[in-house]
């Protein structure tokens, strides 16, 4: 039965050279366990997470290491069993390099999970409530490069009118491949998770919206899905940027998603298959997000491949693992081509949200240096939010930053294509990316200082009122001593009054009584 009619068409886009091939067909691997494990504490939207463990500190598998901190954030658990060898400061996975606070674990080689760690037996049987909890606990975060804490979306319910599950399985980014080995390679577990999800949203509808490129995960999520009614897998045109949530879901209903709001203004709640996964890994078998398939790639690759990692393992493993380097790649990348970061050195670790590490050399990257506009607008047409990127880019070559945020700045969603078609090479994508930032420390200078006011403001205000109730006090105390005074007055007044008539002495008596 067809949920649905057709696709619907969206503006822009673009058909970059998607260069699967080299590692689409590896299956999934599982890496061998490192020397060391560097775990970073920050792998999600939201607070960082809480160590709860000391140094020299012996863990299973499984067992919770930092907890989270506030309702946007997610713990982090051990990848492995082993000692806790330090919490400290380590290199990021980020375009900065800057150190996080990171912990680092040394494995056993046992691998002993927790004992405490198990599913249960009939998820749909659990309330909603219930299975958003236990996504919690486990650390599930969206695992398509947000990291958003996939509990939160799955609690959506209490605040939307939900209808809809939608599954993003496009995949979109050149080279990457490891949602589409997970998809073929497991099904049945992806699906299961799905249903899970769609369980607890309360929503009847599922899609699972997969590119045209990848047919034979389409077959085997069709297959998965036969026996289930509300579920169905749908192909999308391969045309980047369909992996972005709003513009799947406009090409999937028709409906376009409010500026600077959620799909769930329109009832769809969008998860990705390898979010799904973990979450049948959490409620069936009760097991953390511990390690995701990354998939390592790039022609400067020895033999390109999907492993499996364990979380906080350094890249230079997974280089390791693939053989090494067939030359000295030209570009090192976390993530996709088009929207992921640059690396900056190997031994930083694999996060949760690292789908990608990819190694490129000079004929791939086709790097040239800029040209001056020549106002073709052939950014314009790829644009897929129908924004117009050169006049973006002058505003804030001109340091208007404002003038681009009329333009539309806050809707862009740094998917990359303006740049990726421009005959000039303009970085326009970085041109937005840095006035984002610009505006970002501006808001956040802003927020200090008005803090900062407030915070004198009231300090202010409470001398003032300190010194209000010492003059009251003083007051009260000077009025309190004049009363007593007068008190005291009064009643020896009193008492003077009510004192008896003094005798007359002797001698006088005498002179009285004579005279008389």
């Amino acid at each position: 039965m067809k949920l649905f009619g057709k696709l619907y068409s969206i503006r822009g886009g673009i058909h970059p050279d998607d260069r699967k091939s080299l590692a689409a067909t590896q299956p999934i691997e599982d890496l061998p366990l490192p020397d060391l494990l560097h775990i970073p504490l920050q792998q999600h939207i939201g607070a960082a997470a809480n160590p709860v463990v000391q140094r020299r500190q012996q863990v299973h598998k499984g067992e919770i290491i930092a907890m989270a901190q506030g309702a946007v954030s997610a713990p982090i658990h051990a990848p492995t069993s082993g000692r806790i060898a330090g919490l400290g400061l380590y290199p990021a996975n980020h375009p900065s390099g800057l150190n996080v606070r990171t912990i680092t674990l040394q494995p056993d080689g046992e691998d002993r999970w927790h004992p405490d760690i198990r599913g249960v037996d009939d998820p749909f049987a659990l309330a909603p409530e219930d299975i958003a909890r236990r996504v919690a606990e486990a650390g599930v975060v969206g695992m398509g490069g947000a990291t958003f804490p996939s509990a939160v979306k799955l609690n959506l319910r209490n605040r939307y009118s939900l209808h809809t599950l939608v599954i993003n399985g496009s995949e979109c980014e050149p080279y990457l491949t490891c949602d589409d080995r997970l998809m073929r390679e497991h099904p049945e577990q992806v699906l299961d998770g799905v249903r899970i999800m769609a369980h607890a949203l309360g929503v009847r509808q599922i899609i699972i919206g997969i590119e045209s490129n990848k047919p034979e995960a389409i077959a085997a999520l069709k297959d998965a899905a036969k026996p289930f009614a509300g579920v169905e897998v749908v192909k999308l045109p391969a045309r980047y940027p369909m992996g972005s949530e709003k513009h799947l879901v406009q090409t999937l209903t028709g409906r376009e998603t409010p500026a600077r709001g959620l799909t769930a203004d329109i009832g769809v709640v969008v998860h990705n298959p390898a979010t799904a996964f973990a979450v049948h890994e959490a409620l069936r078998h009760g097991r953390p997000l511990i390690s995701r398939v990354v998939t390592v790639t790039g022609q400067a690759v020895a033999q390109p491949k999907n492993l499996r990692v364990p979380i906080g393992t350094r890249v230079q493993a997974l280089v390791d693992h693939c053989g090494g380097f067939t030359e000295a790649p030209a570009k090192l990348i976390s993530g996709g081509p088009m929207m992921g970061q640059p690396l900056t050195e190997l031994r930083v670790p694999i996060m949760k949200g690292t789908n990608g590490v990819l190694a490129l050399t000079a004929a791939e990257t086709n790097k040239r240096a800029p040209a001056p506009c020549i106002r073709c607008a052939s950014c314009v047409g790829a644009c897929p939010c129908g924004l117009v990127p050169l006049t973006m880019a002058a505003h804030i070559r001109a340091g208007d930053l404002d003038g681009a945020v009329g333009q539309g700045l806050m809707d862009c969603i740094g998917c990359g294509s303006c740049a990726y078609v421009c005959p000039a090479h303009i970085p326009l994508v970085q041109f937005f990316n840095h006035a984002k930032g610009e505006l970002a420390a501006r808001g956040r200078a802003q927020q200090k200082q008005t803090e900062t006011k407030r915070l004198a403001e009231a300090r202010s205000a409470r001398i003032e009122a300190q010194k209000q109730a010492k003059r009251a006090a003083m007051a009260k105390r000077k009025a309190e001593q004049a009363a007593q005074k007068a008190k005291e007055k009064a009643a020896a007044a009193e008492a003077k009054q009510a004192e008896p008539a003094e005798p007359a002495e002797p001698a006088a008596a005498a002179a009285v009584a004579e005279a008389s």
